[in-house]
């Protein structure tokens, strides 16, 4: 198990690594591919909306990629724990509010993610 979600954390970390990239440095290509349901024009207004939540995905990227180099299995453990929490949470809370793609895509895997972290 601990192989098992020591990949998952790695895969939850590059994908908001990928949403870090096109929310703070491609929202006007890859954002509009995304979301075709928002107009166009409102790509150029939001750029610097979309910047910041592509800061704060750095963060939990951050903060996975931490709780993966940390040795000691117990601090490890805890700082995989938050930081998936907050990732779980984002997904319910973009579900609820934007898409429930987003539970699939981004909530889902950090739920298995916890499973997984606790089976160790």
């Amino acid at each position: 198990m601990e192989i098992a979600s020591k990949v998952i954390i790695g895969l939850i970390a590059a994908l908001h690594l990928y949403f870090l990239y096109f929310e703070m440095f491609a929202w006007e290509t890859i954002g509009r591919k995304t979301f075709k349901s928002l107009p166009p024009e409102l790509f150029p207004k939001t750029k610097g909306l979309a910047a910041n939540q592509g800061l704060y995905n750095g963060f939990l990227v951050a903060g996975l990629i931490w709780s993966l180099l940390i040795e000691d299995p117990k601090w490890s453990f805890y700082v995989a724990v938050f930081f998936l929490s907050c990732v779980l949470v984002a997904g319910v809370f973009g579900a609820l509010t934007a898409s429930k793609k987003i539970f699939w895509v981004q909530g889902l895997p950090a739920f298995i993610a916890l499973i997984l972290v606790h089976l160790k």
